[in-house]
């Protein structure tokens, strides 16, 4: 995280030179090591340091810094994470943007180097329990349902019980050293229909009824396979991959690439689609397709590309998983969907 350390007294300078970040420190106690000198008020230094970084770590009293920020307090998902030391290192306080924003992680990092007590106040952690607005979060993992996100953590907190759905994605998602809660019960999507709130971890669309009284989470758990001919438009890729998914009941947001042979790792249309959506294009030799039985070969693709198949093969070779939809095809291009294997 990109951080700015602030002190204004003497000992809050030392301590500030043990923090890592740039360090904004008062001019009364200029010395030769490297760091920004300030002789503004600390409002007016917060204000040009609030849009520039992700974390502000303020070695000075948690009331003067609460008046401090206040002003330029907006939202949870936009707010540096901010720290507060006192100024004899005994504390180390979790502020604000605890969770979104990486405040509480960076509360212990202090802590631990500083010899502090870290103070995190955020239920979630306090309990021991599911981060619900972040779960999966360094995994990749992207979040449905937002608008359930305060209702579902109120549950999760108050140890109601929460159904918990896993269909795909990495299995190690449980980060505490503590047992998973016993609210948390881990269910098929069916029987979360009997829950009133559930987690659902899935690359599948999921129906109204779940929708409305689940937060959903996306891994990156679905890989592309292509092939097409020269010419094709990315507006013709994009239609045939979002109807093909849409078909299938597949979620878009769960694509972790786009896989096809190496002669096409120029092709306009799938650059500038993977580029668009900020897919990887990974390309494979065509002896290394051919390697992986295509279960709907073409003598037509193995005359010009050199394998029986590219989108079946590239699929399942970058997936490393089982095959969920088989070749489609539509003019000028095929498309497969694999399933990658999380072990």
């Amino acid at each position: 995280m990109k951080t700015a350390v602030i002190a204004i007294t003497k000992h809050g300078a030392a301590l500030a030179r043990r923090l890592e970040g740039d360090r904004y420190i008062s001019a009364k106690f200029r010395n030769d090591e490297p760091a920004h000198y300030f002789e503004k008020p600390i409002k007016e230094l917060t204000a040009e340091v609030w849009p520039r970084y992700e974390a502000l770590v303020y070695v000075v009293s948690l009331g003067a810094v609460v008046r401090t920020i206040a002003p330029f307090l907006k939202d949870k998902h936009v707010d540096p994470a901010v720290i507060v030391v006192d100024d004899k290192a005994n504390f180390a306080i979790s502020v604000l943007s605890g969770h979104v924003g990486g405040a509480n992680e960076l509360t212990e990092r202090i802590a631990s180097q500083l010899g502090a007590q870290a103070v995190v106040t955020t239920a979630s952690d306090v309990g021991k329990t599911i981060p619900v607005d972040i779960l999966g979060r360094e995994l990749g993992w992207t979040t449905e349902g937002e608008g359930n996100i305060t209702k579902v953590s109120a549950a999760v907190v108050n140890e109601e019980p929460i159904a918990f759905v896993q269909e795909t994605g990495e299995k190690n998602w449980w980060r505490r050293d503590t047992p998973l809660p016993k609210n948390i019960q881990i269910v098929s999507l069916d029987e979360a229909r009997k829950f009133k709130t559930a987690l659902i971890v899935t690359d599948r669309l999921v129906d109204e009824e779940i929708l409305s009284k689940a937060v959903v989470y996306r891994p990156k758990s679905l890989v592309l396979g292509m092939g097409c001919d020269r010419g094709v438009t990315c507006e013709q890729v994009e239609e045939f991959v979002f109807s093909t998914l849409e078909r299938h009941r597949l979620s878009f947001a769960s694509v972790r690439n786009l896989a096809t042979v190496d002669l096409k790792q120029d092709e306009p249309a799938l650059v500038e689609f993977c580029a668009k959506h900020k897919l990887e294009m990974v390309c494979y030799l065509s002896e290394q397709l051919k390697k992986v039985p295509a279960p709907n070969p073409s003598a037509t693709v193995e005359k010009y590309v050199g394998t029986p198949g590219v989108s079946e093969p590239a699929a399942m070779l970058s997936a490393g998983g089982e095959l969920i939809v088989p070749k489609q095809k539509a003019p000028m291009l095929t498309l497969a969907v694999a399933r990658v294997n999380f072990g």
